[in-house]
């Protein structure tokens, strides 16, 4: 007897990511209630299915959604507001000046949606935030219809948003009690960083962490003028202040991780830590170049994260698979570093293993979330096509993205997305640019 199911999809590859190194031809994705019910061959499953919506997807290469690590979503309202300039100048001269003047609960609302939108039209199903009124990102990323892990940030100095670190935590898990049941949300302990956290705050951020089972996601040597501050005033570098702390541990999420010693390496392998490896932001903010494929040999697992469009400037995980895989093979000097599926995985469950995810996403396998993303192989440019996975790393672009779809919804389908209106964001985007910067607006 035929099992009836909400959605079966066809592909010419599918790419589960799990096990590795496995390109599946010509079978098909069963989903039903949200979930993958199986994957089999196409001639397989229309015998034992009886699918309520059926895609045939004849030129595409079917994988899981992208995840990106590490973003600052609302700040996709400025974009390109401060460019070609060092971290600390564009932080403290411009991006924080800004931000104390215009961030709000609407902002931040607004900016999510319109991050949102362009992750999803770029295959992103998942996205992991740290930013000012989580509340408003998390409610955002609901509407949007996209799997959000949002960051209770904090800060030892005050803001707009909280008066001192205590409120910043309070309000955050304030946060998180309002949206617990939310399907699509998830949440992180995210203290900023080491130069803008103190000891005291960097404790009551692991204990929280503790408590509530939570990742913790904070920014770790992204610099070299970080860690020598560092040394001069706590007399040891970010990594290992963190380490004396405790927070060293298979929660916590380092992002960037561009200047580190080979036992600094060392130091996160044995404590089973991750990190969200972000190669465009840290060649244009001129940060350097992350060891990763020392990181990777060491056992680290590594994720890709996009950063804020503020400082990328573009929120597209293809552009940084193809750039990760590029960069370590020309630091190292080996062309076999870093493949494609390596890119691929990073991307995918690399990140959902980082959250405390990959029970729920970042692989196709049944019983898992039904996350995926379809890239269309029909354009001149991705003709012809020896290696599909080859080609997502090094040729395919969002722009390929055809359809995506998240907890089993259809969020893009034939390239459009589906329940959000571009034009309102456009416009949302230009009302914002108006108020920031007010001038002319086209």
């Amino acid at each position: 007897m035929l099992m009836n199911i909400d959605l079966l999809i066809d592909a010419r590859w599918i790419v589960p990511v799990e096990p590795v190194g496995v390109v599946l031809e010509n079978h098909a994705v069963a989903i039903d209630a949200g979930k993958i019910v199986a994957l089999m061959p196409r001639a397989a499953a229309a015998e034992a299915f009886t699918p309520r919506v059926h895609r045939r997807l004849d030129r595409h290469v079917l994988i899981p959604g992208l995840i990106n690590l590490h973003t600052h979503a609302a700040m996709s309202l400025l974009r390109g507001l401060a460019d070609d300039l060092p971290l600390r100048e564009w932080l403290e001269n411009h991006i924080w000046p800004a931000e104390g003047r215009h961030v709000s609960a609407q902002f931040v609302y607004d900016g999510t949606r319109l991050a949102a939108a362009e992750m999803l039209r770029g295959g992103i199903t998942c996205f992991n935030d740290m930013y000012f009124y989580p509340k408003a990102a998390a409610d955002a990323a609901v509407a949007a219809g996209i799997r959000a892990a949002i960051g209770i940030v904090s800060f030892d100095f005050p803001t707009p948003y909280a008066a001192d670190p205590d409120d910043y935590l309070l309000k955050g898990l304030a946060a998180r009690d309002a949206l617990r049941d939310e399907p699509l949300i998830s949440f992180c302990l995210a203290p900023h960083a080491p130069y803008t956290v103190g000891d005291r705050n960097f404790a009551r951020v692991l204990t929280l962490a503790e408590q509530i089972d939570a990742p913790i996601h904070v920014h770790i040597h992204e610099t070299a003028h970080e860690i020598e501050e560092s040394i001069k005033v706590h007399g040891v570098r970010p990594l290992a202040r963190l380490h004396r702390l405790g927070l060293l541990s298979p929660g916590l999420i380092g992002v960037h991780a561009v200047h580190l010693t080979g036992d600094e390496i060392a130091l996160l392998a044995a404590h089973g830590c991750s990190l969200a490896h972000c190669p465009t932001s840290n060649l244009k903010l001129a940060s350097g170049i992350a060891p990763v494929s020392e990181l990777l040999h060491a056992g680290v697992n590594v994720g890709l994260g996009t950063d804020g469009a503020a400082s990328n400037n573009r929120l597209d995980l293809f552009q940084e698979m193809r750039l990760a895989a590029l960069l370590a093979k020309g630091v190292s000097g080996r062309a076999d570093v870093l493949g494609a599926h390596q890119a691929l995985h990073m991307a995918t469950l690399g990140g959902a293993r980082a959250l405390g995810l990959d029970a729920k996403t970042g692989s196709l396998l049944p019983g898992k979330a039904a996350d995926l993303c379809a890239v269309a192989f029909d354009d001149l440019a991705l003709s012809p096509c020896f290696d599909p996975v080859s080609h997502l790393v090094y040729v395919a672009g969002r722009e390929h993205v055809s359809d995506v779809w998240v907890d089993g919804q259809a969020r893009v389908e034939q390239r459009l997305l589906l329940g959000i209106d571009e034009s309102e964001l456009i416009k949302l985007a230009a009302l914002w640019q108006n108020k920031i910067c007010p001038r002319d607006v086209t």
